[in-house]
């Protein structure tokens, strides 16, 4: 046993093995986002077909997820902490009243750049419960981004109002992107950017936030 923890350890053509383990891992998010984000059903993925995707032995699978839900969740996981890290910098870089758009621009770009992005977040394809567990985590974060905006903009303690307005924007973001990436609205990524901006900004401009 000893020796067979020396030989995990030891360096590869250069490369130890806590590096070979990250790059293994991230062959395989980058396979299930593949997979995930196609038109592939959740539900009939494989480990076995996971393993075909990125070209590695099904051992490589096990030591890094117990099982196909956990992967699932670790790609999710993986996506939206990007998204997450770029669109809060992207909003805390513009100035106050251009904020919204920012946020909106950066995730429609993001999900224009790579559409496997927005079929895993947006897609209407949902049948796996792993999936749906995580989609409702994802809602979660950004309900609570979207209260940070609001408590940032109006310079005010969050309450139920700000609350029910976050969950108000992120539901309706995420149906409209949905129905775009769906074909069902002709936009281009400009125009949606220009529509999602103006409602949620005249939404936040209304008499719900004062005093």
């Amino acid at each position: 046993c000893h020796d067979d923890a020396v030989t995990q350890a030891r360096p590869y053509a250069g490369v130890d093995a806590a590096d070979r383990l990250a790059r293994r891992r991230a062959r395989l998010l980058e396979s299930g986002l593949e997979m995930l984000g196609s038109n592939v059903d959740p539900a009939e993925l494989t480990v076995r077909g996971i393993c075909q995707q990125s070209g590695l032995a099904t051992r490589y699978f096990y030591e890094s997820f117990s099982d196909k839900d956990v992967f699932i969740g670790a790609v999710f996981d993986w996506v939206i902490a990007d998204l997450a890290a770029t669109t809060q910098a992207a909003v805390a870089a513009a100035p106050a009243e251009e904020q919204t758009r920012a946020g909106m621009t950066n995730i429609v770009r993001t999900i224009e750049a790579d559409p496997r992005i927005g079929r895993l977040m947006f897609g209407t394809q949902v049948s796996n419960t792993a999936v749906i567990r995580k989609r409702q985590e994802t809602e979660a974060l950004f309900v609570m981004l979207a209260g940070q905006h609001v408590e940032t903009v109006t310079q005010r303690p969050a309450t139920e109002g700000t609350r029910a307005f976050a969950y108000f924007v992120v539901g309706g973001v995420t149906q409209t992107i949905s129905a775009w990436l769906a074909g069902d609205l002709t936009l281009t990524s400009d125009e949606l950017v220009d529509q999602l901006s103006a409602i949620v900004d005249a939404f936040g401009e209304s008499s719900l936030f004062r005093s």
